[in-house]
């Protein structure tokens, strides 16, 4: 049993609405698509066009910059539309699905017995490298370059997150297969960030980093910080729990399966739980008539309720997600809302008296009670993000578009939802998360 890794900076927000431990299977989607915005930096070039037909695991489009990283079909059928939207960026590829389309065949074949170069082969080709992502920056990893450590957090602390021991129970012999996969890829080691207790620290060929604390302890960026930190030149790959199943599938029989298991979460949902659909699949299939409103009033969210995109119920899962939350949109005035005690609200300062009880949970909505306002130095952030890190001081050379500082203040151990707290809880209102994109934006640029 590894040392327990305990973090006490963080804050758990108790939401209703966490899934309960049942899981149903939705019925094939009739439509899927694969949307290159869910790719930061990426810049797609088409490999079809509309009306062509496609298996399973045939690619839909790659990499410009890096032609040998494909995006391929989760299912087989025709491409009905290719959707674009200003300077004809392509925003979607909609596949109308067919169960008898069938898929791509790949070689099937144990990883020992496979060297590093055909193991990422075959991954590439697949069209599952793109769920392997680095650090720094948090995109898709680059096959040319070799990873000090590959990490995986095999636990979510986010609001209402979901259950990885509950939705892997019956799967981790093919996790095993994924994570002797992605053993080959690395010189170092694969590291499970898992809590006390898991099913996931009985896994072998791997280096165990057991965890505890709130929110944001099980990030895989607060692991790293915590067991490896990444300095200026160090590589390490990240890839979801979920996504290593991928991988073990595709050598376990292979084809590709991009079978998900998403939690359907949030107070406006009837009777949240798990469903079993296909990446890419319309949020219709899994939100129609399981609403405990008509939708005007909600807000539906592709991932957690702080790092997740709001979408309408015409959109698609997004490619990473395996949670969908719907809240209240929060889109009423609330009258002298100061000058009330709060016995109903929840506060990361607990300013209300709603700190009385720790455990209640609550319905929040995505009002943000007031506007932006002056962005002043203060220590309100350091609370929250539990790694040797000043998030004002790094968001401040962002702002003024400073590399050397930024580098010095750790912009390459740190992406979007490390800093979801700091964001959530900001009393300027500074959207935090799209500021950090923006300087790692500029990182790649300047320093690629």
């Amino acid at each position: 049993m590894s040392e327990v890794i305990k973090l006490r900076k963080g804050l758990n927000i108790k939401l209703k609405g966490s899934a309960e431990k049942a899981l149903e299977k939705l019925p094939t989607p009739a439509t899927v698509a694969l949307k290159p915005t869910n790719f930061p930096g990426l810049t797609p070039k088409l490999s079809v066009k509309v009306d062509a037909e496609v298996k399973a695991g045939e690619a839909l489009f790659y990499d410009k910059y890096h032609p040998e990283i494909v995006f391929t079909a989760p299912i087989g059928g025709k491409v009905v539309s290719i959707n674009r939207g200003e300077r004809r960026r392509i925003l979607e590829v909609v596949i109308a699905t067919d169960k008898n389309a069938g898929s791509a065949e790949f070689k099937k074949a144990a990883p020992s017995a496979l060297s590093a170069e055909e193991v990422k082969e075959q991954i590439l080709k697949s069209g599952l490298w793109p769920f392997i992502k680095k650090r720094p920056y948090g995109i898709i990893a680059n096959p040319e370059e070799k990873p000090k450590a590959i990490y995986i957090s095999t636990f979510d602390t986010a609001p209402m997150a979901p259950d990885y021991d509950f939705v892997l129970q019956d799967q981790m012999d093919t996790f095993q297969t994924g994570v002797d996969v992605l053993a080959k890829l690395t010189e170092g080691d694969v590291n499970l960030g898992v809590k006390p207790g898991s099913a996931f620290s009985s896994v072998k060929n791997v280096v165990i980093n057991t965890f505890e604390g709130p929110h944001p302890a099980g990030n895989v960026g607060i692991q790293i910080a915590n067991t490896n930190p990444i300095n200026k030149g160090d590589v390490v790959w990240t890839i979801n729990v979920q996504d290593v199943l991928f991988i073990g599938r595709l050598f376990e029989t292979g084809k590709v399966d991009f079978t998900k298991t998403i939690a359907f979460t949030g107070s406006e949902v009837k009777a949240p739980k798990y469903f079993e659909t296909i990446v890419g699949a319309p949020i219709k299939d899994l939100v129609s008539g399981k609403l405990t409103t008509a939708g005007y009033s909600s807000r539906i969210i592709s991932g957690n309720v702080l790092t997740g995109d709001k979408v309408s119920e015409k959109s698609f899962l997004s490619y990473y997600d395996s949670q969908v939350s719907v809240i209240p949109e929060g889109d009423d005035y609330e009258f002298m809302g100061w000058a009330d005690p709060g016995f109903g609200k929840f506060s990361a300062t607990k300013a209300y008296f709603g700190k009385l009880f720790p455990k209640k949970e609550y319905t929040l909505n995505a009002n943000l009670h007031g506007g932006e306002r002056a962005f002043v130095v203060s220590n309100q952030y350091e609370k929250y993000v539990p790694m040797d890190i000043l998030p004002v001081f790094l968001l401040k050379a962002i702002m003024v578009n400073d590399i050397d500082k930024m580098e010095q203040l750790g912009i390459y151990e740190v992406i979007e939802e490390d800093f979801a707290l700091c964001e959530y809880a900001c009393t300027s209102k500074i959207e935090v998360q799209k500021i950090l994109r923006e300087g790692i934006n500029t990182m790649i640029k300047e320093l690629g």
